[in-house]
Parts: C-alpha cells; structure tokens; sequence
C-alpha cells in the first residue's frame, strides 16, 4: 500500500510524516522527495526518513539516474516505489513548483 501526502515545507512534512507513523508506516519506508536534490538529501536527514538507493531502486535504475535529468530521475524514482508514470508525472510537477511530496509505502 503506498500513501502519498503533497505538503508545502519541512513543517507540514514533519506532520505527515508523524501521521504517516501513526498509521503504521516505519520511518525507514517513508521517503520525501524535493525537486532539489539538497533539499531533499537534508529534510530526509532531519526528519530521520528512508532514502533512495540500490535496495529501493534496482541497481540499474539506480545506476541510470546519474545520466538522466532531475525529472526524469524523480520520476524513476516514484515508479520504483510503486506509482504509475501518470501518477510519478503529476507528483514531479508539485515538486516543480516548490512543493515536497511525500511517499509511504509497506512494501519495500
């Protein structure tokens, strides 16, 4: 089962990722994505999420992401965890305008 939350800023993620938690969710299968990959590497450090390598990806989509550009590489991503590509389209243009989008999953 995936959940997926669109938020604003650290503060509203923080709270999703509590609800997310409260639901059953580990922190560990909780992944925030940010257009910007600094961003992202920080707010999945400060709030202690899961992030996105090998394990989570395959090791050749993980490795197919370094030659690909940010949206492509966000929208792998999402399909990974388990959206459909027009799913992972429309979350990656929340996070072209500034927006983090959340993502909890049990499966992986």
């Amino acid at each position: 089962m995936l959940k997926v939350e669109v938020v604003e800023n650290g503060v509203q993620a923080t709270d999703k990722i509590n609800s997310f938690e409260a639901a059953g969710f580990g922190k560990e299968n909780i992944y925030i994505f940010a257009h910007d990959e600094k961003r992202s590497e920080d707010l999945t450090k400060a709030t202690e999420t899961g992030g996105m390598g090998f394990k989570e990806q395959g090791f050749f989509d993980s490795i197919g992401n370094m030659f690909k550009s940010r949206g492509d590489e966000l929208r792998n991503k999402f399909e990974s965890l388990g959206l459909s590509k027009q799913e992972a389209e429309k979350y990656e243009m929340e996070l072209d305008k500034g927006r983090l989008v959340l993502v909890a999953s049990d499966e992986k």
